[in-house]
């Protein structure tokens, strides 16, 4: 039976980290980002009220600043390895995050089936942000559920990894669960923890073998 493997971004696939983050940290702007993130992670900032702050934080953003914190990101080791495993078994990748779009979709190009984000205008910015499109804990598990209806697939088909509470909902709600480098909160809630840097160690502890997940 194929599965689908669903990723978070911030703080799983990057390491201690998120992409505000490292956007801000390339425009020299990470006081501005601490005290935004800081806002949010306190809550007093919900998901479209953070989407839009940055975005005004971020008004001088061009292409190459993106391409430029992507690249030099604290990207877990072995992602695109880890990745080619599970498609040559038959299996699916996807990534889905609260970060922005325009972020999140570069990991297509490392062997990702899908990645979704919170939609943001394209880069360089010309509109506002679309609070309808912004991403929240709950809008992950509705893309789980879209992509398991486009794989042919269910939420027992699906293992999980993130790092803190957003991923929560997600965790609960589908087969398998695996928690990386995550906080105490949503390892208790996980069927797996893995504390490391390299991601096809994460992606090994739900490998089948003779047939049975995580045996």
């Amino acid at each position: 039976m194929a599965r689908l493997h669903l990723f978070d971004l911030d703080g799983t696939l990057l390491m201690g980290t998120a992409a505000p983050i490292e956007i801000s940290l390339q425009l020299g702007l990470g006081d501005e980002i601490a005290v935004i993130e800081q806002e949010f992670v306190n809550g007093r900032l919900r998901p479209a009220e953070y989407a839009q702050r940055v975005r005004e934080l971020w008004a001088d953003l061009t292409p190459a600043d993106v391409t430029a914190a992507f690249e030099g990101a604290p990207w877990m080791s072995g992602i695109r390895e880890a990745w080619a495993q599970i498609r040559a078994r038959g299996e699916y990748v996807a990534v889905v995050s609260l970060s922005p779009s325009f972020f999140v979709e570069r990991l297509l190009g490392w062997g990702a089936h899908a990645a979704h984000g919170s939609v943001f205008p394209s880069v360089p910015f010309t509109a506002p942000v679309d609070p309808t499109g912004v991403l929240d804990a709950a809008g992950k598990l509705r893309i789980a559920d879209s992509l398991c209806a486009a794989f042919g697939l269910t939420r027992s088909d699906c293992v999980a990894y993130g790092d803190s509470l957003t991923d929560a909902e997600l965790f609960a709600a589908i087969g398998e669960s695996v928690a990386v480098n995550a906080d105490h909160l949503l390892a208790e809630r996980a069927r797996y923890t893995y504390t490391g840097h390299d991601l096809r160690e994460a992606c090994e502890l739900v490998v089948p073998r003779h047939g049975v997940t995580g045996a």
